[in-house]
């Protein structure tokens, strides 16, 4: 077998392949046993029919075609092989010559990552935020867990904000009455924007037996989207008591014993998420000071490709599971098709470009995934998936994901590698020394969600 490169573009090459005919004796073969499988003719044993007479009654057509069509991905395969192209994609194949006994031409169009060259990374410099716990975020902290622990008991007044009241509810469309539109001792604090638009209104001032019927817009449901009108009746109001905020609650609410000590821990915290949204921030400008550094062509399939696959998830898996269909979602998005058209385009632009550099960045810096590392992101991606880490080990290998998943870890750490040369400074101006184990985590998810859904 003999075969060429040419390069059409930057993304995609044309291979012009000739094989000899003698390498298509095993395929040849292959066809011949095939069809006396399939076939049945007077006088021969099934499967023992000769070549000849199949050859006289099928056509020595009909076995070239099925002999090609098994040898093509074999030979397709060598070429790539012997020019060691990364594929992307199937090729688009055209059989230019087929000479019964002689020989065997054919092309093979297929879009290839681009040859890229990562330069020196070094003198890149990012601002993040700083880290800085302030008085009013421990108290809004600690004020959070105190909502946590409120009680309520029932009152006999008219309700008001931030009262719990039981409600029964009843919505109309074009006046009837939904069969899921009912539903009775439905348990809402006023205030929390958790129900329909409108009924916050509709409940203050109303006391226990009395009702208010309103105008909204159903969120769920079998009428979502739809206007109604919704009937409450108010059979409880209930207020709300907070703790005091002493040693006491500190000992209900936490391990500790004092107040001071429950605001110590709390202002540790907060300084630790701060830390962990800091490092994420520095990953993620990082990349993107890394991607205006390097000419990253895109192939314009490949692209159609992962903006296709956005649409179809978010329309199919996320707004399905919320009732919602595109349109609906663009009007409480506040944008107009185009603009999502404009957005998704951009995302998947940047998500392939940010996996064809930083797959880049792995070979250059010869990075490889050991076990262990392996196992820690298996174990981040089965918690944010809501599986166990064996159901989810189980369905990436039933699914052949595994390689997917090596190639996320070795993003990760190329990353963490471009961090690490990084001049990160924070607001205040002061260097910031990123933990070499968080970095690389953090660098690892940076480079997830640039590249979400990106093939390659």
């Amino acid at each position: 077998m003999k075969s060429a490169v040419e390069t059409l573009n930057p993304t995609r090459v044309r291979l012009t392949v000739e094989v000899p005919f003698e390498e298509l004796k095993d395929s040849l073969d292959a066809a011949y046993k095939k069809i006396n499988q399939q076939v049945t003719v007077k006088g021969f044993r099934k499967g023992k029919i000769p070549a000849r007479v199949i050859d006289q009654r099928f056509g020595r057509g009909a076995v070239l075609e099925e002999a090609v069509n098994d040898a093509l991905p074999k030979f397709y395969t060598e070429a790539v092989n012997e020019a060691e192209l990364s594929p992307l994609g199937q090729p688009d194949v055209d059989i230019t010559e087929l000479k019964d006994g002689e020989t065997l031409n054919f092309t093979a169009e297929v879009d290839v990552r681009p040859a890229l060259e990562i330069p020196d990374y070094s003198g890149i410099e990012v601002e993040v935020d700083a880290v800085e716990v302030t008085d009013e975020d421990i108290e809004k902290s600690v004020e959070q867990l105190r909502e946590r622990f409120a009680s309520t008991s029932p009152v006999e007044r008219a309700a008001e904000d931030g009262d719990v009241v039981t409600i029964d509810l009843e919505a109309k469309v074009d006046g009837e009455v939904l069969e899921d539109g009912i539903a009775s001792g439905v348990s809402y604090t006023i205030g929390s924007g958790e129900l329909l638009d409108g009924i916050d209104d509709a409940v203050k001032g109303k006391s226990a037996g009395e009702e208010a019927t309103f105008t909204s817009e159903l969120k769920g449901g079998s009428a979502a989207g739809k206007e109604a009108e919704v009937t409450v009746k108010v059979t409880q109001v209930a207020a709300r008591e907070l703790p005091e905020l002493d040693d006491d609650f500190a000992q209900l609410a936490s391990e500790f014993d004092t107040l001071e000590e429950l605001k110590a821990d709390s202002r540790k915290r907060l300084a630790n998420m701060k830390q962990f949204d800091q490092a994420t921030q520095a990953q993620e400008r990082v990349l993107e000071k890394l991607l205006e550094l390097v000419e990253v062509p895109v192939p314009e399939k490949l692209l159609e490709d992962e903006i296709n696959t956005r649409k179809h998830n978010l329309e199919h898996h996320q707004l399905g599971q919320m009732g919602l269909d595109l349109d609906k979602y663009l009007e409480i998005q506040g944008k107009t098709a185009e603009e999502f058209e404009t957005e998704t385009r951009e995302a998947a632009v940047k998500g392939i470009k940010t996996q064809f550099v930083l797959d880049e960045l792995v070979k250059k810096e010869n990075l490889n995934v050991n076990q262990e590392e392996l196992t820690e992101h298996l174990m981040r991606r089965a918690a944010s998936s809501g599986m166990s880490p064996d159901q989810f080990a189980q369905a990436v290998v039933e699914g052949g994901q595994v390689p997917l998943l090596v190639g996320e870890v070795a993003r990760g750490k190329a990353l963490a590698v471009v961090v690490e040369a990084a001049t990160v400074k924070d607001t205040n101006g002061e260097v910031v020394d990123l933990d070499d184990e968080e970095e690389e985590t953090e660098a690892a998810e940076a480079s997830e969600t640039s590249e979400e859904n990106a093939e390659g």
